[in-house]
């Protein structure tokens, strides 16, 4: 029996690799968003304690000091967050990136997987095709041998 070769098999292989690096970019991605959101999270906290221990400081004795100490730390958490907002947003267009051009190997992937069925479907018609032929070359064989024999 005749063996299936499909002649776009190195690129088919290809481009399930690209996919699979595609799959992996897109789960680095996601993995550094969730780090940065939760970086923001940390931040968000952070400033929250600040505000807390602004108002503690507030409704105790005034202290001047400790009062400037407590806004200035929550500027300097407020200026971390915009920073971190903005990697976020980073690392927010990165997945985006990373998304598309993971549906776009995807695409070029199943693509070729059904030109190699496509492909296959072809070679087993042909194939189909060849033993019905044989088979009709035997039996013309065969009812042209027996009237030979029998003399006709």
């Amino acid at each position: 029996m005749a063996k299936f070769i499909y002649r776009m098999q190195n690129i088919l292989n290809i481009k399930l690799r690209l996919e699979t690096q595609a799959k992996t970019e897109y789960a680095e991605n996601a993995a550094r968003l969730a780090a940065e959101e939760e970086k923001m999270h940390h931040l968000a906290s952070r400033r929250q304690q600040y505000e807390n221990e602004a108002k503690q400081s507030a409704m105790n004795r005034v202290n001047i000091a400790s009062i400037k100490q407590s806004n200035e730390s929550m500027a300097v958490m407020k200026e971390l967050m915009t920073q971190q907002a903005v990697r976020i947003r980073i690392a927010q267009k990165n997945l985006d990136r990373a998304r598309d051009k993971l549906n776009l190997a995807m695409q070029e992937r199943k693509i070729y997987e059904k030109l190699r069925e496509k492909a296959f479907e072809e070679f087993k018609q042909e194939l189909n095709a060849q033993e019905k032929k044989e088979i009709d070359e035997l039996v013309s064989f065969n009812y042209n041998d027996n009237n030979m024999e029998t003399g006709e």
